[in-house]
């Protein structure tokens, strides 16, 4: 693309009518975005189409955005949320109830909670459930720094009250709420788990705030 602003592409009837054989350039941005979940060859031919038919400042603008995502976002050493600034913004929030804990897999199920406006308490992400078949287990989990953060020492001088497991309600993600429920209660911490106030296999990122907020005030004791 060097020396013009995009590249003039025909229009294709379909994506079946587009050659297999395409220039390296082409195929290596095809193989990349087919590595992107949930992408296939034929979305992956979608996307690397519409890259080149942009203008460069548009595609400069995207190669930054990922570069920059890539350089400044870290892991909160507090709560393994993504963050640029360590501690993140909610472990760092004086007006958070620091005697709570929500307990999610992914960053974006943080936001699901969020969005019921109800919980004011902390987060602990753990980036991914227990999934022996695709060779997750307990070690591959953000788990570690959880027992730490139930000292008081290390929370403000804060005892935790409970410890809320809102992880997805699949069979991994029950898995998951089981383990941590048999982590911690030898410890002697109220672990809950919400209420399945959403269909079962379902996943947090798409639940609405209603339901969400169902869910967090009907949670029980594991």
């Amino acid at each position: 693309m060097s020396g013009v602003s995009c590249v003039s592409l025909p229009v294709w009837k379909g994506i079946n009518e587009i050659m297999l054989d395409y220039s390296e350039p082409v195929a290596k941005l095809i193989d990349e975005f087919k590595r992107l979940p949930g992408v296939g060859q034929k979305s992956a031919q979608r996307l690397a189409f519409h890259i080149l038919r942009r203008p460069m400042p548009e595609v400069e603008q995207f190669a930054n955005a990922l570069r920059e995502v890539k350089e400044k976002i870290v892991f909160c050493s507090v709560c393994n949320n993504l963050t640029d600034v360590d501690p993140c913004l909610y472990c760092s929030n004086p007006k958070r109830d620091r005697s709570i804990i929500c307990i999610v897999e992914e960053p974006y199920n943080l936001v699901a909670v969020e969005k019921t406006r109800s919980f004011r308490g902390l987060y602990h992400i753990i980036h991914g459930s227990l999934s022996p078949l695709r060779g997750i287990g307990p070690d591959e989990l953000m788990l570690a720094n959880l027992i730490p953060r139930l000292r008081p020492e290390n929370n403000e001088g804060i005892e935790i009250a409970e410890i809320i497991v809102a992880t997805n309600p699949t069979t991994e993600g029950e898995a998951t709420a089981n383990y941590i429920a048999r982590l911690l209660k030898p410890l002697g911490v109220r672990v809950t788990r919400i209420a399945m106030g959403m269909p079962v296999g379902a996943d947090l990122e798409f639940v609405d705030e209603v339901t969400m907020d169902k869910a967090l005030s009907n949670r029980h004791e594991m």
